[in-house]
């Protein structure tokens, strides 16, 4: 198992750092009666999920732990079938409706009512899990009403908000939502209206080495103060990236027969990182039909891989940046914002990321032809 996962907090008390939300958390399990419908905000690799999770245990007990991963078909009503994955237990169920497309409002408004109006999860005969198990109101704790997380909120098309907003005004008696995302703008006001906002910031460097320093002396490992401060620079105060960094420098010193983690050991970078990165580098060096040719085929290597297109332009924005003058910079922020929100709105991710990296070239060769005609 790796690390990340092994040592992940699965209760509110465990939690190591932003002591004021998780209070503020375990106010809220104390009395899930008035519990809200929720909004999580924040960077990714803050700890967002993992404080959902602790939520959700507090307010339901070991049980929601218990997780089990169903696929589930919905049809819209041009007759098309959507499939999706769902992780649920005996009280709450995740979804990414996101990962249904355009077809997303249909899934946010059936998953949402059919909860409602069976609000035991395992239940059979339809149900969302199709199990059968009966849930007494003892182990339940009192609790009347079945939770749904919702991840990637902000992802959700306009539709699917809108719908969102109307179907948890009318089941609000069986169901509680709790909303994930990285960007809160992009969520509309009547959905974050009806959510109070809990907002969960990046880790500090302080945090984030100590986190990795109780990792290592769980594991027995010997980590350098000068490496643990490195990877925490590198991590751009990701938890979660910093936790897999760690991981990697430890596997890394082992295969070169090490006997421990060293100070001046290098922090590897992700193998899509570096990809982009020489993406830059090629695009910077030669402005020519050729080379955008070559650049879709890396682009569409990422994608392959399941690098999300928001991800591939912002990293690539920035490695463009780093060698850029600072006149350019401005043109090439404004060309990654323009193309951002073409992916949000379009279907075809590779048309735009082709599309940014043809526009900077554009800009680039313009710049050079004016430097030195």
């Amino acid at each position: 198992m790796l690390w990340v996962d092994k040592y992940r907090p699965s209760q509110l008390k465990s939690l190591s750092y932003h002591s004021v939300t998780t209070a503020r958390l375990a106010s809220l399990a104390s009395d899930p009666s008035t519990l809200p419908h929720l909004l999580f905000y924040g960077p990714p690799g803050s700890g967002k999920k993992t404080r959902v999770m602790a939520l959700l245990r507090g307010i339901y007990g070991p049980g929601a732990e218990r997780l089990r991963l169903d696929k589930r078909t919905f049809t819209t009503p041009t007759k098309r079938t959507v499939e999706i994955n769902m992780i649920s237990s005996n009280y709450h169920i995740e979804i990414s409706p996101g990962d249904a497309g355009l077809n997303d409002r249909y899934v946010v408004q059936e998953v949402i009512k059919e909860m409602a109006a069976n609000r035991n999860l395992a239940s059979g005969g339809g149900g969302i899990t199709g199990g059968h198990e009966k849930m007494e109101s003892k182990e339940k704790g009192g609790v009347n009403f079945k939770i749904v997380v919702l991840v990637e909120a902000d992802k959700l098309t306009r539709q699917a908000q809108a719908a969102l907003r109307r179907t948890m005004e009318k089941y609000a008696a069986g169901c509680r939502l709790i909303l994930v995302c990285n960007n809160q703008s992009k969520v509309i006001d009547p959905v974050r209206s009806r959510c109070l906002g809990i907002r969960v910031p990046s880790p500090s460097h302080d945090d984030i080495c100590s986190v990795l320093k109780t990792i290592c002396r769980k594991e027995k490992k010997t980590l350098p103060d000068e490496l643990a401060v490195n990877i925490a620079r590198e991590s751009s105060r990701n938890m979660r990236r910093a936790i897999l960094m760690l991981e990697s420098c430890h596997v890394q010193r082992r295969e070169l027969g090490g006997n421990g983690m060293t100070a001046d050991q290098p922090v590897q970078k992700t193998d899509w990182e570096l990809y982009i990165s020489q993406l830059a580098t090629e695009v910077t060096r030669e402005q020519s039909p050729q080379r955008l040719l070559a650049a879709r085929e890396r682009l569409y290597e990422l994608l392959i891989n399941c690098i999300p297109a928001d991800i591939i332009l912002k990293t690539l924005a920035l490695e463009l940046m780093k060698n850029l003058d600072d006149d350019l910079k401005h043109e090439v922020i404004e060309a990654a914002a323009f193309y951002e929100h073409r992916i949000a709105q379009g279907s075809k991710d590779i048309f735009h990321l082709e599309a940014f990296i043809a526009k900077y070239m554009a800009i680039y060769k313009r710049y050079l032809n004016e430097m030195f005609g």
